[in-house]
């Protein structure tokens, strides 16, 4: 059946014909490796990879055996098992913030009870969060995500329609690499603050030197909790998260994609004296935090979790993903750069994407402000050219081959000539 009629039937059932995650119009019937195709048969180089999670490539034998494996076992059993167990054990011994973890399916879940674990904790209601930073769908995270309209700091805007006005009382929004705007409103909010949350790398956005251990010496002074989401990051930058790169520890992290090794799994990972707010022997009644889930740490999801962290673990693994990163970026930029002077690569060797224009990248609203147009025409070119990827960055996998970067790199040569017509 061909892509336009599943369209069509899409159309009937599903509002604006898809789930709500990527463009509708492309329907994905198979991956392998670093190439998808879809229904109608288009291959393409993928650097979508289900947004994140197949670092590996799609298919990867030795994760579709070990999920095999466990399959004729038992996919759920909402009870203990002992995949997850150990899955825990290998966050807590990469983590340095991870003294215990607690499982969700979705990293949305995973940054709503963070949040949630912080305010049981402190007793205190608010959290700081970034502009432009994403914390998945819970009304709190929905807040400033990616504003439409500016509005002054710390003011917080919905970005989605039946939130009440109450959450936006209870968050503040402050501009990310901003560490003198974040301290004033620290210091003006003191002892009412129960978090600050943060991306330690804001989309493609990295922070500024002294950025980052500035947030968490104003939390330490202030006693608010230092999340990092690492639901992109964990198990990405290096095996120790993006917190082992920058060399700052938060109180509590989000994981999720790579975790699951392309199954429904997320986690909060931090100290053990915040994460007994989930145990209510130790905390009472008054302070429980209770969370559950059907399916949070499935065997199923735990053991490609597993195998995809040992694969990781290999001597080589994280190097050739820098490899591959930084040769395409330059090769990118190398396209770009006599047509289009102003195009900014910018981004993380594993996680990067082009902005058109001349000015630094520090935050939100420096991106907002690139062309859009040519972003767009830019993306379209790569699409029509059957380069896979989100319209806001390129996910780097290990399964990318010198062909795939040739490919790829020809693709960004014809969207840059299309710019200039």
């Amino acid at each position: 059946m061909s892509q336009e009629q599943l369209l069509k039937r899409a159309s009937q059932v599903m509002p604006a014909s898809g789930f709500g995650n990527f463009d509708p119009s492309i329907i994905i019937r198979e991956g392998k490796g670093s190439r998808v195709w879809d229904e109608d048969g288009n291959e393409f180089i993928d650097y979508l990879t289900g947004s994140g999670p197949m670092i590996l490539g799609h298919g990867h034998p030795e994760v579709l055996d070990a999920v095999s494996e466990q399959m004729a076992k038992g996919m759920t059993f909402f009870a203990h098992n002992a995949r997850g167990i150990e899955l825990a054990e290998e966050i807590c011994r990469a983590l340095p913030c991870a003294e215990q973890v607690r499982y969700t399916c979705t990293g949305s879940e995973a940054d709503m009870y963070a949040m949630r674990l912080a305010r049981a904790y402190t007793q205190r209601d608010t959290i700081l969060k970034f502009e432009g930073g994403y914390h998945g769908m819970s009304a709190e995270a929905q807040m400033s995500l990616a504003p439409e309209r500016q509005v002054n700091f710390p003011v917080a805007v919905a970005d989605s329609a039946g939130i009440p006005e109450s959450v936006r009382n209870d968050m503040l929004v402050a501009p990310y690499n901003d560490i003198d705007f974040a301290r004033s409103i620290m210091e003006e909010m003191s002892g009412k603050i129960a978090a600050v949350i943060v991306e330690p790398f804001q989309r493609v956005i990295p922070p500024e030197p002294g950025f980052l251990e500035a947030l968490r010496e104003a939390c330490d002074e202030h006693g608010s909790v230092l999340i990092f989401d690492e639901v992109v990051t964990g198990f990405r930058f290096s095996y120790g998260g993006a917190q082992s790169v920058y060399g700052v520890t938060p109180d509590v992290c989000t994981l999720g994609k790579i975790i699951g090794g392309g199954f429904p799994l997320a986690a909060i990972a931090g100290k053990a004296e915040l994460m007994a707010h989930f145990d209510k022997e130790k905390v009472g009644s008054e302070r429980f935090l209770m969370q559950l889930g059907t399916l949070s740490g499935n065997p199923l999801a735990a053991v490609a979790g597993l195998k995809t962290l040992e694969i990781l673990r290999r001597p080589g693994q994280y190097e050739k993903l820098y490899e591959t990163g930084k040769t395409l970026m330059k090769g990118i930029h190398e396209c770009l750069r006599d047509t289009e002077p102003a195009a900014q690569v910018v981004g993380h060797p594993t996680l990067f994407d082009v902005v058109f224009r001349e000015e630094t990248i520090r935050n939100y609203r420096d991106v907002r402000s690139g062309d859009r147009d040519k972003t767009a025409r830019f993306n379209a070119t790569l699409r029509a050219n059957r380069i896979l990827k989100v319209p806001g960055k390129f996910y780097i996998s290990l399964a990318l081959t010198d062909t795939d970067i040739e490919q790829t790199l020809a693709a960004v040569q014809l969207a840059a000539q299309q710019l200039t017509h």
